[in-house]
């Protein structure tokens, strides 16, 4: 795994929603918006699966997923991969469904997504357009 630094995680923070994309085994993508994200540490994310269908049917086929993030002040963006597995129980399911409820109090998480970061890539324009940065 890698770390993202502090200028990424800063940038996360301030993004919401948050594009998840995924593919099948087949290379059909699909992206959705994520309102509840925790940064669990430098190398992990962590979502709320709440109404997961086409993004569950691809993550258990195949379990690369990417998100995105961007702030207009100052300007910044950056790419982010890496390896998604699901909690159902235990500590980390434990603390995004007390997110979950602090958002939506009627609201039941079906599973807490955790994504391990793998890379981090530049995605503003100019000449360091898609380099990898982490």
């Amino acid at each position: 795994m890698v770390k993202m630094d502090p200028e990424v995680i800063e940038t996360l923070e301030k993004q919401w929603p948050i594009p998840l994309a995924t593919a099948s085994s087949e290379g059909k993508p699909n992206v959705v918006f994520m309102g509840i994200l925790k940064i669990k540490d430098e190398e992990t994310l962590v979502f709320a699966d709440n109404f997961f269908n086409k993004t569950a049917a691809n993550l258990a086929e195949n379990p690369f997923a990417s998100v995105v993030c961007w702030t207009k002040d100052p300007r910044r963006s950056f790419q982010i991969k890496g390896t998604v597995t699901f909690a159902e129980e235990g500590p980390i399911f434990e603390e995004m469904a007390e997110a979950v409820r602090a958002r939506k109090p009627d609201l039941q998480m079906r599973r807490a997504v955790i994504f391990k970061v793998e890379e981090v890539y530049e995605a503003n324009s100019g000449p360091s357009a898609g380099d990898r940065i982490a």
